[in-house]
């Protein structure tokens, strides 16, 4: 039996959630499916985390950029060539595929993971309106019921072709246990305090920044890790010397596996402009921490109740109230990172993913050998 071929386009296949949650996808389904991938920026870091063995083309991006209607005849000619069972789009940076793919009209999920920070107060009418027209036909994948109603009420999608599917966590892996060693080495780490820690692509509508400024408020012994890179980390480092923060503020770069990161944490901190569903959170609530946050997506929904009056307004005061008010009270603290890995374990196993995109694949490469659904 002919495996079905999925070809998947990505803004940047740089690590990120959505990245991630592929990875954590293709490694789960082996070789039950041929993948094509097609990172537009070129940048295909993410592709170490694949296992051996599995079948994952790269291409390069056919596109040039500011080109869009030439692009739209080079995206048919590679979808014509390639003939993939199932289309699979990321994001918004990815519409010239979902229109171009309104004449070729090979079956299409398109995966919807939330805004960069020029929507974090409004949808850009424009990009609404082209999500109307070439969405309509696709399954559109959505992971926060913020973007089920989004996805709803502005862009008007038919609820039929809509799929709530909330991102999943591996919880043998993520979970409560010893430190050990800490996986940053031993330059500079935190010794001696309590630790305010955060996973996150140092980007700016991570708004970094702002956690900086709420820690600066957050008083010794406690000390921050910040974990991950980007092209904010220089801007960040100097803002935490400025700040006199130098020796408590540690920023480890990219970890391969931050599962063991979550260990040396005492609280997790969360200071995005916008977020929808992050992995992060679900990483920390595996793990068994609580968590002070913006109160941005469904972060508020994903936490337990008990973790509710530390999800707060996105100020740079409210956040270090927040941090502080937890590590001020350590019985409490655990509670609530108790109460968030039951919910985890509850809400978040990733195996409940898998069984939700088993259907989403499956069922559109079905599609593709019985015909194209219509309007």
């Amino acid at each position: 039996m002919t495996r079905p071929h999925l070809l998947h386009v990505f803004s940047t296949f740089a690590i990120g959630g959505p990245q991630m949650r592929f990875v954590a996808l293709a490694n789960h389904f082996g070789a039950a499916y041929r993948h094509t991938l097609i990172a537009m920026d070129g940048n295909t870091a993410c592709r170490a985390r694949l296992a051996p063995g599995l079948d994952v083309a790269l291409p390069d991006n056919p596109l040039r950029k500011g080109e869009t209607l030439a692009n739209l005849g080079r995206i048919m000619a590679t979808l014509r060539a390639l003939r993939p069972d199932l289309l699979v789009t990321s994001n918004w940076g990815t519409i010239e595929w979902a229109m171009a793919n309104a004449l070729a009209r090979i079956p299409h999920l398109h995966m919807e993971d939330g805004f960069g920070p020029e929507e974090r107060a409004r949808q850009i009418p424009r990009r609404v309106w082209l999500r109307r027209l070439f969405l309509r036909r696709a399954t559109v994948m959505l992971p926060s019921q913020t973007l089920l109603r989004i996805a709803t009420a502005q862009w008007r999608l038919p609820a039929r072709h809509l799929r709530y599917v909330p991102n999943g966590i591996d919880l043998a892996r993520f979970a409560p246990g010893p430190r050990g060693i800490p996986p940053w080495g031993d330059g500079g780490g935190p010794v001696g305090g309590p630790v305010v820690g955060t996973v996150a692509a140092l980007r700016a509508e991570k708004n970094l920044s702002r956690l900086l400024a709420a820690f600066a408020a957050v008083p010794p012994p406690a000390r921050l890790v910040i974990v991950g890179d980007g092209p904010e980390r220089a801007a960040l480092a100097a803002q935490a010397a400025a700040l006199g923060l130098a020796a408590r503020v540690h920023f480890t770069g990219a970890i391969d596996d931050t599962a063991p990161v979550y260990r040396f944490f005492d609280v997790f901190a969360l200071s995005s402009d916008t977020e929808q569903m992050p992995l992060s959170v679900l990483e920390a609530m595996a793990s068994g921490l609580s968590v002070a946050a913006t109160d941005v997506g469904d972060v508020r929904a994903m936490l337990s109740p008990a973790n509710a009056a530390f999800v707060v307004e996105p100020s740079e005061t409210a956040l270090a109230g927040a941090i502080t008010r937890l590590l001020a009270d350590p019985a409490a603290r655990a509670a609530i990172g108790a109460a968030n890995r039951a919910r985890a374990e509850q809400v978040f196993d990733q195996r409940a993913m898998f069984r939700a995109y088993a259907d989403l694949f499956g069922g559109a490469a079905a599609m593709a050998r019985g015909g194209v659904e219509e309007e």
